[in-house]
């Protein structure tokens, strides 16, 4: 079996290789080939990499490539975790919004749609070369905007099967458990399933079953009481009593959207700087010769749980395990009344035949609207990002809830071009 990581000079690169070494006996890799364009990162985590699996015995090869298309070739999975421009770029994003006194986060307003615009082309040209090479593989998605990604695949290469995965989900289902520790209720994160609907970074948390019985009520219960005692609680109690249901935590930046802008002031370092100077620290340790275990430092990068999401993912699906995972994927009708196309986080089968959305109960109309106002957004970013549409943009931002106001948004969006014009040759 072939797997194949494309941005493999990620510093997340050596989680992931972990996680594969924890599940040789379930899960038979034999090559686990890295590309990255970057010479220098793909030579230092590859080299880690491959000093990793040795020490382990070498269970399997890890081959390293700047050829795209040699690296997919033949692969059963492709995994994508790629940046388009780099952190710089993200940077870039960041203080794009600042300097409108908008949101600026690498994937919700308007620096996710600049990073959207960046990145669905490359992802694009990705899968129509699995679509050639490697036909039957499973993409998946861990770039951001992933459910915007994994949207825009959806429509232009629907020959092959991607998902876009997310490790919020899993965070939640794990500090869920940590809840329920404190009752007196004790499970492992097999044992459980989390009902959530919604898009990427959009979702509210609204189910949670322990060997099938529903604990809902002792979640809300604990999770009340944890914002009760909080000296800095996430949301306020009203809110959580009204809504019965916990939203992912990318919802600050709507429902805390003053707070958030006002915190920008604070910059630098912006996220995206604090990034480098962690990204920087762990590189010059992955390239010490001796090191062959990640250091403790890769926890501050953020992403925990990331192996653990996306190499459960690969075994269910390689071993026909049947197993529920919270994911991206358009749900073909299993929320009734959304219009089947749409791609949402939600919890799906996972096996050998692929991803299967189970039937879900829509959202009520205190969330459907912000929802389908930013999957209208979403819809119009993609189309933009594959013809160049300007005005797709133009309509892109005026629909989005973080957006600019009207007269504001010609000046935003010619921002935007301008920075990441290096990255954006549809708009030439």
């Amino acid at each position: 079996m072939k797997v194949t990581i494309i941005g493999g000079g990620s510093s997340y690169t050596p989680e992931l290789i972990n996680g594969f070494l924890e599940r040789v006996e379930q899960f038979p890799l034999q090559e686990l080939w890295l590309h990255d364009i970057s010479a220098e990162r793909l030579a230092i985590v590859g080299g880690f990499a491959q000093r990793m699996v040795a020490a382990k015995n070498a269970p399997f090869t890890v081959h390293l490539t700047q050829d795209q298309r040699e690296a997919i070739a033949g692969a059963s999975y492709v995994i994508t975790q790629l940046r388009v421009g780099g952190m710089k770029a993200r940077k870039a994003d960041e203080y794009l919004g600042r300097r409108h006194g908008l949101v600026g986060q690498e994937t919700t307003g308007v620096g996710g749609m600049g990073k959207a615009l960046r990145t669905i082309p490359v992802i694009l040209a990705i899968a129509r070369d699995m679509r050639e090479l490697a036909p039957d593989a499973l993409l998946v998605n861990f770039t951001n905007p992933a459910g915007l990604v994994t949207e825009a695949v959806t429509r232009h290469v629907p020959e092959i099967t991607a998902v876009g995965v997310c490790n919020v989900p899993y965070n939640a289902r794990m500090s869920i458990l940590e809840g329920l520790e404190k009752q007196g209720i004790h499970a492992t994160p097999a044992q459980t399933e989390l009902n959530t609907l919604g898009l990427n970074h959009l979702s509210w948390h609204r189910g949670f079953t322990v060997d099938g019985k529903d604990v809902w009520p002792q979640v809300m219960a604990q999770y009340l009481a944890d914002l009760r005692e909080s000296d800095e609680p996430e949301w306020e109690v009203e809110l959580i009593n009204s809504l019965q249901m916990i939203p992912n935590y990318y919802l600050q930046y709507f429902y805390h959207t003053a707070r958030k802008i006002a915190g920008q002031d604070a910059w630098p370092p912006s996220r995206a700087e604090e990034v480098m100077e962690i990204e920087a620290r762990l590189l010059k340790q992955y390239a010490e010769p001796d090191r062959t275990e990640p250091p403790a430092g890769l926890m501050e990068r953020g992403g925990a749980y990331y192996s653990t999401v996306a190499t459960q993912l690969l075994n269910a699906h390689y071993n026909n395990l049947g197993e529920t995972h919270v994911v991206n994927t358009a749900h073909h009708g299993a929320v009734t009344g959304w219009p089947s196309d749409w791609v949402l986080e939600m919890p799906c089968r996972i096996d050998r035949d692929g991803i299967h959305p189970l039937e879900a109960e829509p959202l009520p109309a205190v969330v459907f609207g912000l929802l389908s106002a930013v999957k209208m957004y979403e819809i119009l970013t993609v189309k933009a990002a594959v013809y160049g549409d300007r005005n797709a943009a133009y309509q892109a931002l005026l629909a989005h809830p973080l957006g600019p106001s009207a007269d504001k948004i010609d000046a935003v969006l010619d921002d935007m071009l301008i920075t990441h014009k290096a990255h954006l040759p549809q708009f030439e």
